[in-house]
């Protein structure tokens, strides 16, 4: 059986001229992971040990290169898009020019446009009040002086004159000044003057100076502020335009400049956590066996000889085998099974040297997930939709990964919905191959298998039947779960484990004893013998009366841990809770079958809908066929796939992850 890939500890001993491509090498390969967190970096870049004032001088100015390119990057529009790192390099000297030069563009082309902006801001609001008062043919002295009116006349937010003259209105009138709602005159009566400045305050009203004898403004004064908004208008669109060219033109240059320096910070944060003396680097992790050679002689060759390369197997890591550390798991698939990688580490990492259960969850997930969505028209929706998403053609973010999830529960799906002859509900369109392959082995029927309830007696076998699959499945899915139970703890020397409990070696032979006992009474008509019962009473007490035997095993005293009154009270329990831990395990897979029938029953449901409304060709049976369809595969789906991981969680992973690993998490750059 495939186990976890076998890793190996390397420990590189890296002058201080060759750290930064060493630390570029390992970023780029993304197979190196640090054996232990790193030092906290306190001081900031270029404070490790060893690092002289001219190359932190430098780091320096590479930080502030990347943020320059970054802050440019962002005002550019770009700053939900994605640059690529892959193809960049840690910068050199001719791309810290690029960067400088770069950089001081975009800064002038900005102070050019933010002067543009405000004097363009400056000039339009000069234009909006003289509109505002433009047609003021009084004198504001002859207002100003009225005996029964308090006058107010100033700007406040637009957004906020309709509140105002709602909250003013029968106490206080406002007038517009202008086109917008910008400038006002507010009137009101002497007596109520404290009130309307309290409610002018709340509404962020700026009151005017206005000259006494002021009416009005020219119509020469308006026409050549009117022409000086027009010309900063107009160059305020240029220097936009020029900014957008700037932005196309210099993209592809700005995004691999940028690319180069984020390396080159993230280098400058890993050297300066580092273990270091004044001339060497020392560095440590774990990386596959199986990339060790090439890993080393790559190194070797980077850096010209310069650097002393030591590996280690997990059992020679002192802090390995006294348990302090744990070496960290790292899973080998195609692209099929890898898909389903995620499932496992959701729950928690297998350990070390132990079995990799992902194999068995592809296929166990496939095949359930087939038998309780068996649609060939809705299997077919999910292999297209897979394949789409594999070629990049429907984006989803992080789904995409799991495109070959979806093409396989979708051939899954088809091969149940060929025997059971439903294809988006409907049953006639597979009928020609259901008569032929049935036609093969005695009379011709269609479907093959059929699921939907009816007034035949035999129906009610073929339930039945679909439930005693259902819980055969769930037998093998059990039973796989104690065997990697039993053959990790063996290869792991926890003989007391893989042999006592009812995960064991006693609680297994139970669980098989009982279901073989079964079947033998149910189809061989056998009754329960006496060496029946001597089998099952002996394997359930090695199951839940496990302690002592799994101490005295060990070597450990004393036998009852916690006293023998205690011992034989848990232990009861333990006897309630193995009985029941495997009836519901077993049982627990029913629901596949149900959701079998249920799957049919909802076909069927559309249909006899679409009937109703004129049938399929009609256009209502159309809509309703489509709608019926697509809310099926929706939303039963997700049930169906949360029914799926429910079962493997419970079932399959309860039985052998009594205890998780540690996730390989290489380092890499990233954005």
């Amino acid at each position: 059986m495939a186990r976890t890939a076998e890793m190996t500890l390397l420990e590189l001993m890296v002058l201080k001229d060759d750290i930064s491509s060493v630390i570029e090498y390992i970023g780029k390969n993304e197979n190196f992971q640090f054996q232990s967190k790193l030092k906290e970096n306190s001081a900031g870049a270029g404070s490790a040990a060893g690092t002289d004032e001219a190359s932190a001088d430098a780091l320096n100015i590479d930080s502030q290169f990347y943020d320059g390119l970054l802050k440019a990057y962002k005002e550019l529009g770009y700053e939900n898009a994605a640059y690529d790192i892959k193809n960049c390099s840690a910068p050199r000297d001719e791309d810290r020019k690029k960067a400088a030069g770069l950089i001081a563009a975009y800064t002038q082309l900005k102070t050019r446009l933010t002067e543009a902006t405000d004097e363009a801001a400056k000039v339009n609001d000069a234009w909006k009040e003289a509109m505002a008062f433009s047609n003021l043919q009084v004198s504001y002295s002859e207002l100003e002086h009225l005996s029964f009116l308090s006058l107010r006349i100033g700007r406040i937010p637009e957004d906020k004159f309709e509140d105002l003259k709602d909250r003013l209105e029968g106490s206080a009138v406002v007038i517009k000044l202008g086109n917008d709602s910008s400038h006002i005159l507010v009137a009101s009566s002497k007596k109520g003057r404290f009130a309307l400045d309290a409610e002018l305050k709340n509404h962020n009203f700026v009151e005017l100076e206005v000259p006494a004898d002021f009416k009005g403004v020219p119509e020469t004064a308006l026409k050549g502020l009117e022409e000086k908004k027009l010309q900063a208008e107009k160059l305020l669109e240029e220097l936009n335009t020029e900014k957008s060219n700037f932005a196309e033109t210099h993209r592809a240059q700005l995004e691999h400049l940028l690319g180069c320096f984020t390396i080159a910070v993230q280098i400058e944060e890993v050297t300066s956590r580092l273990e270091s003396t004044e001339l060497v680097y020392r560095i440590t992790g774990w990386i596959p066996a199986s990339e060790t050679e090439s890993y080393m002689k790559g190194l070797d060759e980077l850096t010209e000889g310069r650097i002393a390369i030591r590996a280690y197997e997990p059992f020679e890591v002192p802090s390995v085998m006294s348990g302090k550390e744990q070496v960290p798991v790292k899973l080998e698939h195609g692209k099929l099974v890898k898909s389903f990688e995620r499932m496992i580490f959701s729950y928690g990492s297998p350990v070390y040297g132990a079995i990799d259960p992902t194999p068995f969850v592809a296929v166990f997930f496939t095949i359930l997930f087939g038998i309780m969505f068996g649609d060939f028209g809705q299997g077919l929706f999910f292999v297209l939709f897979g394949i789409l998403m594999a070629c990049k053609v429907i984006k989803v973010g992080a789904w995409n990964k799991f495109a070959p999830i979806f093409m396989a529960i979708g051939v899954s799906s088809s091969i149940m919905g060929l025997l059971t002859g439903e294809f988006f509900g409907t049953e006639t369109l597979l009928e020609p191959f259901a008569e032929f392959v049935t036609g093969l082995f005695g009379k011709p029927h269609a479907p093959i298998l059929h699921l939907m309830p009816s007034a035949d007696p035999k129906s009610i076998y073929v339930m039945f039947g679909v439930f005693g699959v259902a819980v055969a499945i769930g037998f093998v899915i059990n039973t796989c779960g104690l065997l990697l139970n039993i053959i990790n703890n063996f290869s792991r020397r926890k003989y007391a484990e893989a042999i006592f409990g009812k995960n064991g070696i006693a609680g297994a032979v139970f669980f098989w004893y009982v279901i073989a006992l079964v079947l033998r009474i149910v189809l061989a008509k056998h009754s329960v013998a006496a060496y029946d019962i001597i089998i099952i009473a002996v394997s359930l007490f090695f199951a839940a009366f496990a302690e002592p035997f799994e101490r005295a095993m060990e070597g450990k005293k004393p036998l009852f841990e916690n006293g023998f009154g205690t011992y034989i009270i848990s232990s009861v329990v333990e006897i309630i809770e193995v009985i029941s831990g495997y009836l519901s395990n077993t049982v627990s897979f029913v629901r596949v079958g149900a959701f079998a029938l249920s799957h049919a029953v909802l076909n069927f449901t559309i249909l006899t809908l679409t009937n109703m409304v004129g049938g399929p060709g009609s256009v209502g049976g159309i809509i309703v066929l489509i709608a019926g369809n697509a809310l099926i595969i929706v939303l039963e789906g997700m049930i169906v796939a949360i029914q799926v991981i429910r079962l493997q969680y419970y079932e399959f992973f309860s039985k052998f992850f009594h205890e998780t690993g540690k996730e390989f998490k290489p380092f890499k750059f990233e954005i």
